[in-house]
């Protein structure tokens, strides 16, 4: 592998300014969710012109499929999302967002751009692997369904089936140089939650008149907050968090309504259902017990993420090779959600993360944010490391 790590090494310093290039224009023209159109375009013309065979896939995704020349039924799929948010982006970058409200917040051009790099050293060295490798160019990662969900149920595990799935994200706050993995659960699942508790308006001074939705809110917040701290297994780690609550009355009106969003997340499916089941029974009771009513929709999101341990133990390998012990970090669980998930639910698969902070330089913005960067010199090592584990799981 000593030779073929210096081919990559090789490759990816040339391709890098190239790959620098690409990231800053789909930052400078992000998508929403599921239209990614002229993404999805772009992607296909690079494709076209490094030869490589794609197909449509879920509107706008795009799936590349790259035929080493060596003898081998060896298949892996590599996964990148292209989508943006709903976020405006500071001002004074050259390469800042022209598509007003919207911004490449969360990485996705980094993951888009370094995919379309690893496809270009691949195809450069062909004649060192066989097998076949999927380029999974995935939309709509930031929007339930989720892409992922879609397009497999669309087939983009099956003809040819991959042995194992890999997918990168960017962490700021991991340096640049350094990439982190962790074998088992990694990310959690993530439900949408929507509650509205009805109740009778009227006067602030003649409470007794009313029915007030307010301070039955209130108690149904509490009391849901017994699902973490007394019906969770402690050994699950469990998140319940509202995110929005309105009731729209004024210092002396008590409002007929308050509406609420919230969140739910955790690690294990079985509890998952429990937890759905309860919360809305704790929240029904609760109101109407004080003769209001509670509509309580749990919007259920993607499941959580596990690195399968053989996979993930493969690829932390190919990293510390290529990159070295000192530059390899150990993750902590991590409670946001992925629809990379849905991969690994249904295949080997392993999802680790890209440093591109750099506290030096001040890049050190979290995703979702209007000030977010990387530290562009992490786009080399991102399409050099993807391609040597790529060869080395369909090598060993």
């Amino acid at each position: 592998m000593a030779n073929i790590k210096s081919k990559i090494q090789q490759l990816a310093k040339e391709f890098f300014s190239e790959t620098v290039e690409i990231r800053r224009h789909l930052h400078r023209n992000p998508e929403l969710s599921f239209e990614e159109h002229n993404t999805s375009a772009f992607v296909k013309a690079s494709l076209d012109k490094l030869g490589i065979p794609y197909q449509s896939m879920a509107n706008t995704g795009v799936v590349g499929l790259i035929t080493g020349d060596l003898t081998s039924d060896k298949v892996i799929a590599l996964r990148a999302d292209m989508d943006a948010l709903p976020i405006t982006e500071v001002e004074g970058r050259s390469y800042g967002s022209q598509n007003v409200g919207v911004m490449h917040a969360c990485g996705h051009d980094v993951h888009t751009s370094s995919l379309l790099g690893v496809a270009k050293i691949l195809n450069e060295l062909r004649s060192q692997f066989g097998g076949q490798i999927k380029l999974i160019f995935q939309p709509g990662e930031e929007r339930l369904p989720g892409g992922a969900s879609i397009m497999i149920k669309e087939g983009v595990l099956e003809n040819p089936t991959p042995q194992a799935v890999f997918g990168q994200h960017v962490m700021p706050f991991i340096e640049v140089g350094k990439v982190g993995f962790r074998s088992g659960q990694y990310m959690a699942s993530c439900d949408e939650l929507f509650m509205t508790v009805r109740g009778k308006g009227g006067h602030g001074a003649q409470p007794h008149q009313n029915i007030d939705p307010i301070a039955i809110t209130a108690q149904i917040i509490s009391a849901l907050q017994q699902v973490v701290s007394r019906f969770a297994d402690p050994r699950i780690p469990t998140v319940l968090s509202w995110g929005k609550i309105i009731g729209n009355g004024a210092t002396n009106i008590i409002p007929d309504e308050v509406y609420l969003e919230g969140t739910f997340r955790t690690f294990n499916e079985e509890w998952r259902a429990q937890a759905h089941e309860k919360m809305v029974k704790i929240a029904v009771g609760i109101a109407e017990s004080m003769d209001a009513t509670c509509d309580f929709e749990v919007r259920k999101g993607y499941p959580y993420l596990v690195n399968e341990p053989a996979t993930t133990a493969l690829a932390r390998e190919a990293a510390v090779e290529y990159l070295g012990e000192e530059n390899v970090v150990e993750l902590d669980l991590w409670p946001a959600a992925e629809d990379f998930s849905y991969y690994s639910q249904v295949a080997n698969a392993c999802f680790y993360r890209l440093g591109t902070g750099n506290q030096s330089k001040g890049i050190q913005s979290a995703v979702h944010t209007p000030t977010f960067d990387i530290d562009e010199d992490a786009l080399e090592l991102s399409i050099g490391l993807m391609c040597y584990i790529a060869i080395s799981k369909l090598t060993k």
